[in-house]
């Protein structure tokens, strides 16, 4: 009976909003694909709370433009095969005449339109918990696209409100101070290149000398490749249509496209990176204050002309919303305990079971919604104050502070749990601004023993 009445209040939400994203003309499954570029999608069927709840929500910006340096290197490519004598393989007819006309780092329509509908279906999902005096507080980090996707939620949220309740953005938070929801405060943090070139060198290869075998001429390099396969999703959000670059690569290669997207975060803000979850610590801090309504404690990123102020940020409201990037919130899942896995990620060998997948994490206008729940006796738990993790609507199990099978964790337990967020990151924030190479990156002979050799990340 509990099924049904989850399927039913589905149903009415879905029946409430009005989508404004449109179809892009691909299956789910190749989409899917396209790692952190991939359109937003469920990656389980959201199930209500048992209970009542104060909501805080995380999001990336919507689907934008590449930003400037990936830019430029994916129109080096389409040049370099251009340049082809001919093209002997048909799917390929379309490079001569194609013009690239993409622009940079800004949110596409596409984009603000996911935005919209993110909004739309938050106030659906949580309509009793605002009213005109109490609004969603928002914060955005100072990004052009991050604002942008923002302001179009809160237009989504006030249309699917009828106009009835318009929250703005509170709080803009300047890139150049600290700032909790951009990850640029760690100078000495590593890369992700040693495992990005390793699977390159296992995957592209093949790809390379098929394209070069049906395009005489065209000197193509590994990285080439790399970019024209980015420039798939890319074209095909900003026009809102299928792209023929998409064409020129099998599912199988997208696969492996798709976990080239996982090892780029992994290693360069996730467990895989030693100063990659100390990035998140801040903005985990800020979490923990607003479900215990105590004042941020926090010696790491966190803005203290914002934080200690009641009006830029309260500890009283019922839904908060903040808008970030992909890199940040991969350090806060990461700073968080979510999506550990049980050994490295292998840049020569993919795990098909892993449960990191930049897809399901942070797709465009991925989203991070962590619910306190006021929860009454039952047969499984005491009553009183619980906390629900969801990323892109699947619940989060929580393993690390004993949850539920429902997802419930005890908030006491779930601060409890973050004991490496309460102690500043332990000390890896000094690293950030040590002399000298990354400790991890010097420490990684090679990818399949860089777990052993280093242990859990803190």
């Amino acid at each position: 009976m509990a099924k049904s009445a989850v399927q039913f209040v589905s149903l009415v939400a879905s029946t409430l909003i009005n989508r404004t994203a449109p179809p892009l003309g691909f299956p789910q499954e190749l989409q899917q694909l396209w790692a952190q570029y991939s359109p937003w999608f469920p990656a389980a069927t959201y199930a209500p709370p048992p209970g009542g709840c104060e909501i805080v929500q995380l999001q990336r910006h919507g689907a934008r433009y590449p930003e400037k340096h990936p830019a430029k290197a994916i129109q080096k490519s389409v040049e370099k095969l251009k340049r082809a004598k001919r093209f002997k393989d048909p799917n390929l007819a379309f490079v001569k005449r194609y013009e690239y006309t993409l622009g940079i780092d800004d949110l596409v329509p596409f984009g603000a339109a996911q935005s919209f509908d993110a909004g739309q279906e938050h106030f659906v999902r949580y309509a009793n918990l605002v009213n005109k005096e109490m609004l969603p507080f928002i914060r955005a980090s100072e990004s052009g696209r991050v604002i942008d996707s923002a302001r179009n939620w809160s237009a989504g949220f006030a249309y699917a409100s009828k106009q009835r309740y318009v929250p703005e953005i509170s709080v803009i938070i300047p890139q150049s101070t600290n700032d909790t929801l951009d990850d640029k405060m760690c100078p000495q943090v590593g890369t992700s290149s040693h495992a990005t070139k390793a699977w390159v060198n296992v995957f592209v290869p093949a790809i390379t000398d098929r394209i070069k075998s049906a395009a005489p001429g065209a000197k193509l390099k590994k990285t080439d490749i790399v970019n024209l396969m980015s420039l798939c999703p890319f074209d095909t959000i900003a026009h809102e249509a299928p792209s023929p670059w998409c064409d020129l690569f099998t599912l199988e290669e997208w696969a492996s496209y798709e976990y080239y997207g996982d090892l780029t975060d992994y290693y360069g803000n996730g467990y895989g990176q030693k100063l990659g979850r100390v990035q998140g610590v801040g903005y985990v801090n800020e979490l923990l204050a607003r479900l215990t309504g105590q004042p941020v404690q926090d010696e790491t990123q966190t803005n203290h002309t914002l934080d200690d102020s009641p009006i830029t940020f309260p500890l009283d409201r019922s839904f908060y919303a903040d808008f970030s990037h992909d890199n940040q919130m991969i350090s806060i899942y990461s700073a968080l305990g979510l999506f550990l896995q049980p050994h490295d990620l292998d840049p020569t060998q993919p795990d098909k079971g892993r449960t990191w997948k930049d897809s399901q994490m942070v797709p465009f206008s991925g989203r991070m919604i962590t619910e306190k729940l006021a929860c009454d006796s039952s047969g499984i738990r005491q009553p009183g104050a619980y906390v629900r993790v969801l990323v892109n609507d699947a619940v989060q199990p929580l393993t690390f502070c004993t949850a539920h099978e429902d997802g419930l964790c005890a908030l006491a337990n779930f601060v409890e749990s973050q004991s490496y967020a309460r102690n500043n990151g332990e000390g890896d924030l000094a690293l950030c601004f040590a002399k000298g190479k990354n400790r991890h990156e010097e420490m990684v002979p090679s990818v399949s023993s860089a777990w052993v050799a280093l242990g859990w990340p803190k």
